[in-house]
């Protein structure tokens, strides 16, 4: 089977969006030229083109011996499938994969403005589903899902084994229609269920807005090839209405074609300065200088668990050579490139393989490590709290992980849960009752929807209030100083804020509760 390059136009976001992070095409390597290529790496390409004649009479003898032989009829098509799935699986690699006619189909219709779903990307690793980021306002977020989280089941269909296109059927579906899943969390020591109503997710990926001080906040939620385009929009808006400084939030950012990262990232990084480093085992190493110029204000960029792949590549950019100042958490640690190429023969699938991994400016590899911001803020706990179970209430000397988030949340909104360990005590029950009477719900000092419901919604009226996100608001305290600006609390900035020099990778200084 033959195939041709072809350019992903946009992310790919079915109900978990499959792993398509940061997209290169041939026709898109102009992008990439820059000093020159270094010593290539891992070996050269076979020299046989196709199958030998033995290889070809080996996987012949196969077929014909399971046509003849298997005690069930067979479906010959879904056969070969399985062949070409088994090369892809082989690789090992999360991000490779074959789509056949209809699920390539399925994911050119995902990308037509919204579509219905969770909202999460997701990949596969050691036969596990493992959630990259929650897309910012998704199902998925709302519920606490979180990166890292590996998703057991959904519907009581085990996703243990699974390849990536079954665990995305599987999760999708209709607008108002339910998710049942359940969780392992690192750090929880049982899996836990998490019930998620399908909704429709916005893929408008950029919004802006000017503090009254005059400090802009662009918020990139995805990246796709019209970024660039929609980012110079809101940028130049931004200054014309007398912006001081820039936060760029790339916060839950899943990622993106690579094209469109590097022209951002270009707005901000002086003329010759490198922007990324891409090294393929056919081309070696090639360096993207940048063929900007430095801005006159400074940047601050939001990260955290969740931003993966060009997120990362437009921090890492924006840190090493344009002296932004990175805030949050590590990130994700995607990466690799990948490609999709359609096939000639069989028309409509298509193969997306790992073709060249990307480094930073300086040229290290973030795979599995992720970026470091230059200041660690964590959220407030209440930030990553699970749903509450609507399967059964949460009642007094009740100990599970429902629990822990029943006390947290009631802790958040000025109860006194007195603990926060997951056992219901007395002074939990209190705390439930007070919140009870004051929302004038029935007060069992009990679980149920309505209470559940309600806790639940004044948690996201917090998460959603940006008094109090911490990361957004430690970013415009040093944006502050660095302008000459008190922070809003009146307290003062740490020197590596104030400096322009960074902190060692390894010794970043950490905010958290």
């Amino acid at each position: 089977m033959l195939f041709r390059g072809r350019t992903v136009t946009a992310m790919v976001l079915l109900t978990a969006l499959a792993s398509v992070l940061v997209t290169l095409t041939a026709a898109e390597r102009w992008l990439l030229a820059g000093s020159g290529a270094e010593t290539p790496a891992g070996a050269a390409p076979s020299e046989i083109e196709g199958l030998t004649e033995r290889e070809s009479a080996r996987l012949n003898e196969v077929l014909d011996l399971i046509e003849r032989k298997y005690f069930l009829p067979v479906d010959r098509e879904k056969l070969l499938d399985g062949a070409i799935r088994g090369m892809i699986n082989m690789l090992d690699d999360p991000y490779s994969a074959y789509l056949n006619k209809d699920e390539a189909e399925q994911l050119a219709d995902s990308i037509e403005g919204t579509f219905s779903g969770i909202g999460a990307r997701l990949q596969v690793r050691g036969g596990k589903v493992i959630v990259e980021s929650a897309l910012r306002n998704s199902p998925a977020e709302r519920a606490g899902l979180h990166p890292r989280d590996v998703i057991l089941s959904v519907n009581g269909h085990s996703l243990l084994g699974v390849d990536l296109n079954e665990a995305v059927r599987l999760i999708r579906g209709p607008k108002g229609t339910k998710a049942k899943l359940v969780v392992q969390r690192e750090g929880v020591s049982d899996p836990f269920q998490l019930i998620l109503v399908r909704d429709e997710i916005d893929l408008e990926s950029v919004f802006s807005r000017l503090t009254p001080d005059g400090i802009g906040i662009i918020e990139l939620r995805q990246f796709a090839l019209n970024s660039l385009e929609k980012f110079k929009e809101a940028l130049e808006e931004l200054e014309a209405g007398g912006m001081k400084a820039l936060v760029i939030d790339v916060r839950n950012n899943p990622g993106g074609p690579l094209p469109a990262v590097v022209s951002i990232a270009q707005l901000f990084i002086p003329k010759g300065e490198p922007v990324v480093q891409v090294e393929s085992r056919e081309d070696g190493r090639e360096v993207t200088v940048s063929q900007g110029s430095k801005k006159p204000y400074p940047v601050a960029v939001l990260i955290n668990r969740g931003s993966a792949s060009a997120a990362e590549v437009l921090a890492a950019a924006l840190q090493e050579s344009a002296d932004a100042l990175l805030i949050g958490e590590r990130t994700f640690g995607k990466g690799t490139v990948q490609v999709s190429y359609e096939s000639e023969v069989d028309e409509g699938s298509q193969v997306k393989l790992t073709i060249a991994k990307w480094l930073t400016p300086s040229g290290e590899w973030v795979h599995d490590k992720g970026v470091l911001p230059d200041i660690t803020v964590e959220q407030p706990e209440y930030f990553k709290v699970a749903r509450l179970s609507r399967e059964r209430s949460l009642v007094r000397d009740m100990t599970a992980e429902d629990v822990k988030s029943l006390q947290i949340m009631l802790k958040a909104l000025g109860y006194a849960p007195g603990r926060t360990d997951g056992y219901f005590d007395a002074a939990t029950e209190k705390a439930l009752k007070d919140f009870q009477r004051n929302e004038g719900l029935p007060v069992t000092g009990r679980t149920d929807e309505a209470t559940a419901d309600q806790l639940e919604q004044r948690m996201r009226d917090m998460i959603a209030d940006p008094a109090n996100d911490r990361q957004l608001n430690r970013a415009l305290d040093a944006l502050r100083v660095r302008i000459g600006l008190a922070p809003a609390d009146g307290g003062t900035a740490e020197a590596e804020s104030v400096s322009g020099i960074q902190a060692p990778a390894d010794k970043t200084r950490t905010e958290e509760e």
